[in-house]
């Protein structure tokens, strides 16, 4: 029963991992495409007076951020939401069948839950931070009139779709930390299940151990017995 709890809370987990992972994928593949590609995290720019006689402001980007950054976040939310479906998928067959993970597969699954908190974590950081420094750019560090949310109503005149970038992100950095917190649950029930297998292989070695003294013990009283008699 108790084993049976522990696969029912792997899958609950797992679950979550997957509802994370798609909350986290769909905002970021919709700013992908209201941006045209480019990827505003380590976005660097600044406000410009359009001309000397006019004093509207345009904000001018200098250097947009590496496409790459958001390539692996979008690759890491996909991985995170394909495997978590996998794995859910398998638990609930193994809970519905009764069975249960060998030795080797606990611990390779433990092996491979944190190593994906590793890069979850990373990609949630990578997020964070790269997001923050979008808003410094935009806000002038804090400086200007609007708000980094403010400013997703004003048209930035960058030839692209800005109207949606904070809610987008704000949703995505919210899916991928959840994803984080959960996949670090993940990785200790991974932790507990191997445990587990580890205290019943050894009780099982206890038992066959036992079971030979005892036989050897019976074999040596019958042969004792045997050689009083004679």
């Amino acid at each position: 029963m108790a084993l049976d709890n522990l696969i029912f809370a792997q899958c609950i987990l797992y679950f979550l991992a997957f509802v994370f992972g798609f909350i986290a994928v769909v905002p970021l593949s919709e700013n992908t495409e209201d941006f045209g590609g480019k990827c505003l995290l380590f976005t660097r720019g600044m406000w410009q007076n359009e001309n000397i006689t006019v004093s509207k402001q345009r904000f001018v980007v200098e250097e947009w951020g590496p496409e790459s950054s958001c390539s692996f976040i979008t690759f890491v939310g996909i991985a995170s939401l394909i495997l978590s479906a996998v794995q859910a998928w398998r638990l609930l067959f193994f809970l519905c069948k009764g069975h249960d993970d060998s030795i080797f597969n606990a611990f390779l699954n433990l092996l491979i839950s944190s190593l994906v908190v590793f890069i979850v974590f990373l990609s949630s950081t990578i997020v964070s931070v790269g997001f923050n420094m979008w808003c410094d750019s935009i806000t002038e560090g804090g400086s200007m009139p609007s708000s980094c949310e403010d400013l997703q109503d004003t048209d930035l005149e960058l030839g692209l779709n800005n109207s949606a970038f904070y809610d987008q992100f704000a949703i995505a950095q919210f899916g991928l930390w959840a994803a984080w917190l959960t996949w670090l649950g993940i990785a200790v029930m991974a932790f507990l299940k191997v445990y587990h297998n580890y205290r019943q292989e050894d009780l099982l070695d206890s038992l066959i151990h036992e079971k030979e003294l005892l036989l050897g013990r019976s074999s040596r009283r019958n042969s004792d017995l045997k050689t009083g008699l004679i």
